[in-house]
């Protein structure tokens, strides 16, 4: 992949700086839950204030179905990214229009303002030209630090930088880029990965491509049980993905001929049900009845998977090993990355369940790097090309 220019190449004060953002936080009642995706835009925010830019920052919050809904306004956001940056934060109730233009108009050096949410309008999704040409009318420089929604070509994504350049990668793009992008093209070996989650569906892609790349893959999670069962072993009540058993034998018929190892779970903690307090019991591979589900990799299992993990110097790793929601079941997956947090190795963790699994693990300050982009990072690793990636400036340009 070619380098991208950066926000930090950008000759910027003075200017308006359109910054798209990706603040799509969890929001209860109000209160925002967690604060991970805003506390990663801060950086590229201030860097932009220091250097004296006039930032407009954009984003879209949850899924409005292209209507205006009080539920999903920004504004809370931009009171919570004040309160970080110890900065003030303004805000207009809409991202295209008069009043938006207003607000632009009188934004000063160092000033920030907000946009209310992209997908108020359809035309954000439907990557609209007009209502790109309507955004992009609003600034001078373009900025992507939304990893997480890099993977859709949508209006703020890929329209806007289309008509305004040049458009750069931010702070927590290139930090994205740079740790995936190694880990795929150059890792320091040996490289080991950890799939875990529900669906050899969801992760066929990225297994097809990692087997071509890694030293091992250690598979937990559901979808262990579909190769499991690829294996001709006995999985009780286990989820299988019936559909994808011969995907997963094709996949470990590469790995042999490859010589690289896939690793899968020897022992399982398994149930009927799971919830805050299940009736659960251990079982060894082939001893799963009929009636019971495996909901975690085991102790021997966990056991397994650290002693080969301490040979890695690059670590990739993507899906809870586990129902992780559950304190029960989360024993394996936080045993996972307590192991990553201890490793001299660079470690990466992929996005979405990952990210609240190492922080419920207490140790997300020790993983080399945290992605904010759950089905991005997935996408990235496939190996398909990501619009809001590909619509950015190239360095050397």
């Amino acid at each position: 992949m070619e380098k991208k220019l950066s926000v930090r190449d950008l000759s910027v004060e003075g200017k308006h700086v359109f910054v798209r953002v990706d603040v799509n936080v969890p929001i209860a009642e109000g209160v925002i839950t967690d604060e991970t995706r805003i506390v990663a835009s801060l950086p590229t925010i201030r860097l932009l204030i220091e250097r004296r830019a006039r930032v407009i920052l954009a984003s879209h919050l949850g899924r409005p179905d292209g209507e205006r809904n009080p539920k999903f306004s920004l504004r809370p956001v931009a009171e919570r990214l004040a309160a970080r940056l110890e900065h003030p934060v303004a805000f207009v109730d809409d991202c295209i229009g008069p009043a938006v233009r207003t607000s632009v108009t009188a934004l000063g050096p160092g000033e920030v303002l907000m946009l209310e949410n992209l997908r108020f309008h359809p035309e954000e999704e439907e990557n609209d030209p007009s209502f790109a040409a309507e955004l992009a009318a609003l600034a001078d420089l373009y900025v992507n630090d939304a990893f997480g929604a890099a993977h859709r070509a949508h209006a703020s994504t890929a329209g806007v930088p289309a008509i305004l350049t040049p458009a750069a990668s931010g702070l927590l793009m290139d930090r994205e880029l740079e740790y995936l992008g190694a880990a795929l093209e150059n890792p320091e070996r040996p490289f080991l990965v950890l799939l875990g989650g529900a669906k050899v569906s969801d992760k066929i892609g990225v297994l097809r491509r990692l087997v071509e790349i890694a030293d091992g893959i250690l598979i937990g999670g559901a979808m262990a049980y579909t190769f499991l069962a690829a294996m001709g072993r006995r999985v009780g009540n286990s989820r299988v993905e019936k559909d994808y058993v011969e995907t997963a034998t094709d996949v470990l018929i590469r790995s042999l001929q490859r010589h690289m190892p896939i690793y899968l779970p020897i022992d399982h903690v398994i149930a009927k049900e799971y919830g805050p307090n299940p009736v659960f019991k251990s079982a060894y591979r082939d001893t799963i009845d009929d009636d019971w589900e495996a909901l975690d990799i085991g102790p021997n299992t966990a056991s397994m998977y650290l002693e080969i993990l301490r040979r890695a110097k690059t670590v990739l790793w993507n899906g809870p090993f586990g129902v992780y929601e559950f304190d029960r079941f989360a024993v394996g997956t936080v045993a996972i990355a307590r192991a990553l947090a201890e490793l001299d190795a660079t470690t990466v963790v992929g996005g979405g369940d990952c990210v609240a699994a190492v922080h419920k693990a207490g140790v997300a300050d020790k993983i080399t790097h945290i992605s904010t982009g759950g089905g991005a990072s997935l996408e990235f690793l496939e190996g398909k090309p990501l619009p809001g990636v590909v619509a950015l400036t190239n360095a050397d340009r």
